[in-house]
């Protein structure tokens, strides 16, 4: 996990990533979205979508406003429905009149605190993107990928006209992704790792947290290995008895911040249900061990 770059951040300012691709970093740092959530506009001029509007504040939607400027908006497109990705949106959707798109809706009810962000419940997409459907604009088409593990209803969205694939949570280039159950799905979300690094033209990866990554199928590759390598502690750790989900945070992720020790918890717990689920461990109440 990689510390945060120095200040000054780029909040609020419309970088140009490429010809078809503008990002605006919202005003939301914190130890689970890094230097903040970033909004990403994809089109020439004659028309745009934004993906990820982020938080509903004021300050990131008059950064929004700005990078719009006079531009029609043809989609709002989400990848999921955390509090800091999809909550502008429906502000945003009143302002331009453009229809929001992407992911389905998902609220669970928390039964305390989140280790991630908490799911938007004013999230009401006009259109429900489905694997491989595509949302088509003037000059840029952007295609659905369901990426199902961080959350059930993550998709990512592929730009055909540049090789760029808009990454959400599902890839970020500064940390793994928290997996959460009980909609958090290590399973899902290995099998999703395995489905982007078979995707062999994908030129690079825009996440919605931390640097562009210009190696895309290097990083997803180490990705899998770094998660198979995880898996592989936890059951020798529980080789030398049984063991609560919190007892592995301090054997396996030595130096964490503390304020992550929630995420590594549920992240291992993650871990530990897909393994009961293949029939290498069984729990008795909190405790794991293995068979």
């Amino acid at each position: 996990m990689a510390g945060p770059p120095p200040k000054p951040w780029p909040t609020g300012k419309a970088m140009q990533l490429e010809p078809l691709v503008r990002r605006v970093l919202a005003p939301n740092p914190s130890p689970y979205t890094y230097t903040g959530t970033q909004s990403y506009i994809v089109g020439l001029g004659d028309g745009c979508a934004v993906i990820d509007p982020g938080p509903d504040e004021k300050e990131h939607l008059l950064a929004l406003d700005a990078a719009i400027g006079e531009e029609h908006v043809c989609a709002i497109m989400c990848t999921h429905t955390h509090r800091d990705h999809s909550p502008a949106a429906k502000t945003l959707a009143h302002r331009t009149g453009a229809p929001i798109v992407g992911c389905a809706p998902l609220v669970l009810d928390d039964s305390g605190p989140r280790a991630d962000a908490s799911f938007d419940r004013t999230y009401e997409p006009d259109r429900v993107m489905e694997d491989g459907e595509a949302m088509t604009g003037p000059g840029w088409t952007l295609r659905a990928i369901a990426t199902p593990g961080h959350v059930s209803n993550h998709l990512c969205f592929a730009l055909e006209e540049s090789g760029a694939v808009f990454t959400g949570d599902h890839v970020m280039g500064w940390s793994t992704s928290v997996v959460v159950p009980p909609d958090g799905d290590m399973a899902d979300y290995m099998s999703s790792l395995e489905k982007l690094y078979a995707r062999e033209d994908d030129r690079i990866y825009y996440p919605a947290h931390g640097e562009a990554i210009e190696k895309p199928r290097q990083l997803v590759r180490g990705m899998i290995g770094h998660r198979r390598q995880r898996e592989n502690q936890i059951l020798r750790h529980l080789r030398e008895g049984p063991l609560e989900a919190a007892d592995f945070v301090p054997r396996m992720y030595k130096g964490l911040d503390e304020r992550l020790h929630g995420a590594a918890k549920m992240s291992v717990t993650a871990h530990l249900i897909d393994l009961e689920r293949r029939g290498l461990v069984i729990r008795s109440g909190s405790e794991w061990q293995t068979i």
